[in-house]
């Protein structure tokens, strides 16, 4: 039996992967910074992450962008699949429903019930701080 080299593809191998490559481009949305940090009563939320949820009437539809806490309580938000940023538009935000359970605030982990709620525009948003009251 005859070997192929290490680097040689089978032609169906091959069609494959640029089919797979091709569906990759033109429904990716357009992504905008968004960054920020969480506290609460002035000290920085960890051990979690902050979720924006689209608001009723937005366009968007695809997976929730989120951002994970870090120990200074900052976060760089980013859209599953797709990468950094998120759609520009009108998001409710909560945090993890976990980490809203343990702080004794399970409103900040629902998205009917969070007080937050924030316009992401087309230049994104850089800094914005929630405090969790």
């Amino acid at each position: 039996m005859r070997r192929l080299p290490k680097y040689a593809f089978k032609p169906a191998a091959a069609a494959l992967l640029f089919l797979a490559l091709a569906g990759c481009g033109g429904d990716n949305p357009k992504l905008v910074g968004a960054t920020g940090k969480v506290t609460h009563k002035g000290k920085p939320v960890t051990g979690g992450s902050v979720w924006f949820h689209p608001a009723e009437g937005s366009s968007y539809k695809g997976e929730k962008p989120s951002g994970q806490l870090q120990l200074d309580g900052t976060f760089d938000a980013k859209t599953f699949p797709h990468g950094g940023g998120i759609p520009p538009g009108s998001y409710k935000v909560t945090l993890s429903p976990d980490l809203a359970g343990r702080m004794g605030k399970p409103a900040y982990g629902d998205a009917a019930k969070t007080p937050w709620a924030v316009e992401i525009p087309e230049g994104g948003l850089a800094g914005h701080e929630f405090e969790v009251k």
